[in-house]
């Protein structure tokens, strides 16, 4: 899989971290670039401190391709993303004539565009917006972060703005077989299968439910669409050996 491009998602939020607000985007957005040949190699969330923020922007966009981040560019007093960021690529807040002429559209003039509303125009210094069709309010790219809200709608209405400004790569094939079969049965077998193939993972994933036989689900992922769908059919036949009815799906 050396040809895909790599992405780190940071979410941002003391609601995520609480157990508040459960974070729907992660799913999202790696299925988004999954299809540009754009694999996530990392999820952090972290709080709403500038501080953390401006480290592990610091850190994590000198790692991977891209860099995606949700929440914390709303209008309250604790969303702090657009200053962190201002630190973090040494700048500092303006208020964008671009972003403060779509809010006051929005808003239907300058007389209402009460506080809050004018903090959602502050964008660092030298930042390219990024459209929101759901709420006008804009995200922003710098360099390789591109800073999102956290509202899945929203997010996800940026994002498909974002996509065609990407490079991808190459483009990552999954394939999935699973029968009622504990991992221990399958664990030596399906390590000789991944090795077999250059640029093949091969995941093992059990479940268990009361009163049912523990069952196993198997995801084969790489770039080469013939060896992943070669090793698929090994690991079926692997679980035919061992007792198995195996189930498979794209």
């Amino acid at each position: 899989m050396t040809g895909s491009k790599t992405a780190a998602l940071l979410i941002i939020g003391d609601e995520i971290l609480s157990g508040r607000t459960q974070d729907t985007n992660t799913q999202t957005i790696a299925q988004m670039l999954g299809v540009k040949g754009i694999v996530i190699r990392e999820v952090r969330v972290i709080p709403d401190v500038i501080e953390t923020i401006v480290d592990t922007v610091n850190t994590i966009r000198r790692q991977y391709d891209y860099v995606f981040t949700t929440g914390g560019i709303g209008p309250t007093h604790d969303d702090k993303t657009a200053e962190a960021m201002a630190k973090a690529f040494g700048t500092t807040l303006e208020r964008n004539a671009d972003a403060w002429q779509r809010l006051v559209i929005h808003y239907e003039g300058e007389a209402n565009m009460n506080a809050g509303r004018a903090k959602m125009a502050e964008i660092p210094v030298g930042a390219v917006l990024i459209d929101n069709p759901v709420s006008v309010a804009p995200g922003f790219r710098m360099d390789n972060v591109h800073v999102m809200a956290g509202v899945p709608k929203i997010m996800k209405g940026m994002m498909e703005f974002i996509l065609p400004t990407l490079e991808g790569g190459d483009v990552v094939h999954a394939r999935s077989v699973s029968a009622d079969l504990p991992e221990s049965a399958l664990a030596q077998g399906l390590e000789a299968i991944e090795n077999a193939y250059s640029g093949i993972s091969v995941g093992s994933y059990p479940k268990f439910t009361p009163g049912m036989k523990p069952s196993t689900v198997i995801v084969i992922c790489g770039v080469v669409l013939a060896d992943v769908e070669k090793a698929a059919n090994e690991v079926a036949d692997l679980m035919e050996r061992h007792g198995g009815t195996p189930r498979s799906s794209s």
